[in-house]
């Protein structure tokens, strides 16, 4: 099981697996409701370095994001699913709008992030670029997503 850890502990812990040679990747999402194609685009994020920490958004972010009636699932839930999933090293839960502030304090070798994002418009790719790191995109799986298994159980209740 990965470690969920406060930004400031994961700092702490990231600069010493740097030190000793191990390679970092961060992403970072919501994680509503926990599916494959999650499962999938993390083992895939996983795969580009030694280490995946995966930054979730807190409650108050997810609302401020996608409305009032997100997330489904708090906060801590999502953070204890996402950290049991083999491919994942750390969590931490962060509250501001974007990742900008988690990146900036963990500097990761790596920051990966679904092909839906631009490379040139990747929250914090400034960071990592600039201390030589790389910026990568993943496809997802086609056709899973929180959005429309909400639409699926609304259809179903209805």
């Amino acid at each position: 099981m990965a470690s969920i850890l406060s930004r400031e502990e994961l700092s702490e812990v990231i600069g010493k697996l740097q030190s000793s040679g191990k390679k970092i990747v961060f992403t970072n999402g919501v994680f509503d409701i926990l599916h494959k194609g999650h499962v999938d685009y993390l083992s895939k994020a996983r795969s580009f370095g030694d280490i995946l920490v995966v930054g979730i958004n807190s409650d108050s972010s997810v609302k401020r994001i996608k409305g009032e009636r997100r997330p489904i699932v708090p906060q801590s839930d999502r953070a204890c699913l996402v950290s049991n999933l083999k491919s994942v090293d750390y969590v931490c839960i962060f509250d501001e709008d974007t990742p900008y502030e988690t990146i900036r304090m963990l500097r990761p070798d790596f920051l990966v992030k679904g092909a839906d994002w631009k490379i040139e418009n990747v929250i914090g790719r400034d960071i990592v670029e600039g201390r030589g790191g790389k910026v990568v995109t993943i496809e997802y799986v086609d056709g899973r997503s929180t959005t429309n298994i909400i639409k699926k159980i609304l259809e179903v209740m209805q």
